[in-house]
């Protein structure tokens, strides 16, 4: 089929439904835009998270002084996921403060990190369904029209039930992009905790010993 010819059809049933048909929609447009923003603006922030990763890590440990330490950081750390459990132990002496500081510290980097993927995950989940919502919707109003006119062919019920299903096709094409996009991240993001977690726990020890393994 002609992708405009489809286009056409899809806009026309839209266009001939009532206020609930085109209020769903323009929630899939709207669920659609807020997914694809999510996946590329995501994906751009764990590609570079992951780039910056070993460089950082590299340069820190490898700086003797505190303070060229965290310059270090500031200038390598990209996505800013290590600075700030640096920053969290600098200055700080007991073992108890220290990881707690860590610990609220590796908690920031992690919801940094992993900031949208919940709302990609609810695309990805409700999509389906209210592309459904709007198929069962469009049917139900386009037997409603048939039944006025008295004509009940299987010609006049194949066109609307036809076009009605655009709204599950519609729903489809907006979550698997979600779905694939949000295991992709998962799978990035859990590679780039683990080396996060293991930046920590090197950081737990005190620094004359961190010093004197480095």
């Amino acid at each position: 089929m002609n992708p405009t010819s489809s286009a056409a059809t899809a806009w026309s049933h839209i266009a001939s439904g009532d206020g609930v048909s085109r209020a769903i929609a323009m929630f899939l447009l709207g669920m659609s835009i807020l997914s694809w923003t999510l996946i590329l603006s995501r994906s751009l922030f764990s590609w570079r998270a992951s780039r910056s990763l070993g460089a950082a890590m590299g340069g820190y440990w490898a700086t003797p002084d505190p303070a060229a330490q965290l310059a270090s950081l500031k200038q390598a750390d990209r996505c800013g996921l290590l600075l700030p459990m640096a920053q969290a132990v600098a200055g700080v002496s007991t073992p108890a403060e220290r990881t707690r500081a860590l610990r609220e510290a590796l908690g920031a980097s992690r919801r940094s990190l992993q900031s949208g993927l919940t709302a990609l995950a609810s695309v990805a989940s409700t999509a389906p369904f209210v592309g459904l919502l709007g198929t069962v919707w469009g049917i139900y109003h386009a037997l409603i029209g048939i039944s006025a006119s008295g004509q009940a062919s299987i010609d006049r019920v194949a066109g609307p039930v036809g076009e009605a299903l655009i709204m599950t096709a519609a729903g489809l094409a907006v979550a698997i992009p979600a779905l694939l996009a949000y295991n992709a991240l998962v799978r990035t993001q859990r590679e780039i905790l683990i080396r996060l977690e293991g930046f920590a726990h090197d950081l737990q020890a005190p620094a004359s010993e961190r010093q004197q393994t480095s």
